[in-house]
């Protein structure tokens, strides 16, 4: 017999206390959660399978529960969270509390809620009679630029008998989301020659030229802001360009020997961020020869932190009409303005939606919280889809 939704949603609640009690920030391994879900799905008789970083510190998990054939749903999430460091915690961060209503803890929304609400399911979904699986999709390292999904979605498109669709289960109060900006950002380190602030003759200020880059994106985020649709769905409705970091300089007199700032951008579909920044990349490039005609140990280098794509709506959407039907949901068409992984899976040519619990404005802040009645609907979408998937 398939556990009611009030079943799953506490046993959900249960599962969601032991992934909140693994540390999993970005910055660490998600190995020991890994283990714990390896375990967890191993006792159900689910056979799992990794796909690591290089060496070997972190990993995606994959299962597939159901025949193998086509025709699947992929259930994908980060085990990741961001830092908890400075925030003003009323809780414990790394122990589901619960207060009026609210399941509070790091990651509870962003977005371990979504994966304890699948692996919640996982028993019925073992005992049912699907005539189609489902595959879980557990990706690290996407709170610093989705790094890790990509190695997995290359296995998935190779190695599994092609899905239908993919729910990225980031939180949308469990309502389905059709598009996402993509975010592309940088690390900018411009190397001068310290020397004395009296003699500039002698040395290179990397803060100086760093400014002249900040400048120019400062520039280009106005004008970025200027040109945006007005018609978008977006809010902000067009790309919008920050500088996050700025470290440089030891001394007000001496001239500084080096500068590294990091920027992101981030573009609706259809926006082509390369494009966009080519005129920075010429200054940079520029700017490097200058600074190595002065001082030839110097230059400015520019990196790529992240490239994730654009999550574009889809005419006709196989993976939103599933989750609208799933979650019950009759409302308009969504988009967010945060990058996640669905873009990824498009790219790979699955149909993708973004719905899970929980609200993004809850989401890498202290006190994060998921609203038990959240669980409750994510429950509720996870029986639709158990006796969806068993119907011929």
């Amino acid at each position: 017999m398939v556990s009611s939704p009030e079943a799953l949603s506490a046993r959900a609640v249960d599962i969601l206390a032991r992934l909140v009690s693994f540390d999993t920030t970005s910055r660490g391994s998600n190995l020991a959660l890994i283990e714990w879900v390896e375990a967890y799905l191993s006792n159900l008789g689910v056979a799992t399978r990794r796909v690591p970083n290089a060496d070997g510190t972190k990993s995606n998990l994959m299962a597939s529960i159901g025949p193998a054939v086509e025709g699947g749903v992929v259930l994908s999430g980060h085990t990741d969270v961001v830092p908890v460091d400075g925030q003003p915690w009323s809780s414990d961060p790394w122990t589901l509390t619960e207060r009026e209503g609210r399941l509070y803890g790091r990651g509870t929304c962003d977005m371990k809620g979504f994966l304890a609400l699948a692996l919640a399911a996982a028993p019925d979904l073992v005992a049912a009679d699907l005539k189609r699986p489902v595959h879980l999709a557990f990706s690290y390292d996407e709170e610093v630029g989705c790094l890790g999904a990509p190695d997995m979605i290359e296995v998935i498109a190779r190695d599994v008998p092609k899905p239908a669709l993919v729910v990225v289960g980031e939180p949308t109060d469990m309502v389905a989301v059709q598009a996402h900006k993509g975010i592309a950002s940088y690390w900018v380190t411009v190397t001068g020659r310290e020397a004395h602030s009296s003699l500039t003759h002698l040395g290179v200020s990397a803060n100086m030229v760093a400014v002249k880059l900040m400048s120019h994106l400062v520039e280009l985020s106005e004008r970025l802001e200027r040109q945006a649709d007005p018609a978008s769905p977006f809010l902000p409705k067009g790309a919008t360009l920050t500088i996050g970091q700025v470290n440089g300089g030891t001394a007000v007199n001496i001239l500084a020997r080096q500068c590294l700032f990091v920027f992101d951008l981030r573009t609706p579909p259809g926006l082509d961020p390369q494009a966009i920044l080519a005129d920075f990349f010429a200054m940079a490039a520029s700017l490097d020869a200058e600074v190595r005609a002065k001082a030839p140990e110097g230059g400015v280098k520019v990196e790529a932190r992240s490239l994730t794509p654009s999550f574009a709506p889809e005419k006709d959407g196989v993976a939103e009409a599933f989750a609208r039907r799933m979650a019950g949901d009759n409302g308009p068409a969504r988009v967010a303005p945060y990058a996640a992984e669905a873009g990824q899976f498009q790219g790979a040519g699955f149909s993708t939606v973004i719905c899970g619990p929980g609200s993004i404005d809850q989401a890498h802040q202290p006190d994060e919280y998921v609203e038990i009645a959240q669980m409750e609907r994510g429950a509720q979408f996870m029986r639709r889809l158990i006796d969806d998937l068993a119907t011929a």
